[in-house]
């Protein structure tokens, strides 16, 4: 895995042409994936934290991205994990290998800031990774994302909130 900088628009742009990827993370366009590109480089350098281009280690091909925002969660700063994986490769356990990757980098250069990760109370497939690195239900918050049986992105949209408890 590699940080995310402004030459990986490119690959930004198909992982988010992908149907499943598209449906769970919006439309976007090739100017907003060459601009959050921009910004996640910008993040890296500023806060030191940032998103991950995830390839094969066999042959270099795209899998998806992952790693972390550094957020304010109701006046708590935590650091929000998170992960995509291309639509072909779902099911083969990439976004549990991205996400405990993620869990070691954090141990190593964040240690002490709360792990969370959040997603649409009807995302199931993303609950589950969540539980596979031994995150915990905690609650839950709005803000925009999908609604089940509503077409669209909606701005509250409700997510259930998993929270890796502290290490003794």
């Amino acid at each position: 895995m590699t940080p995310v900088g402004s030459g990986d628009a490119d690959d930004l742009a198909v992982l988010h042409s992908d149907p499943e990827v598209a449906l769970w993370t919006g439309p976007w366009t090739r100017a907003g994936v060459t601009e959050w590109a921009a910004d996640m480089a910008a993040r890296w350098a500023a806060d030191g934290v940032g998103k991950w281009m995830a390839r094969s280690r066999i042959d270099g091909m795209l899998v998806g991205r992952g790693g972390f925002t550094r957020l304010d969660l109701n006046g708590e700063l935590v650091l929000e994990l998170g992960w995509t994986v291309r639509d072909a490769l779902t099911g083969q356990g990439y976004a549990t290998e991205i996400g405990r990757a993620g869990l070691r980098w954090a141990t190593e250069y964040q240690n002490g800031l709360p792990i969370v990760a959040f997603t649409e109370l009807h995302n199931h497939a993303s609950q589950a990774v969540m539980r596979r690195l031994g995150m915990r239900p905690a609650g839950t918050l709005s803000r925009p994302g999908l609604i089940l049986g509503r077409p669209g992105m909606h701005p509250e949209a409700p997510f259930t909130l998993y929270r890796l408890p502290p290490t003794r």
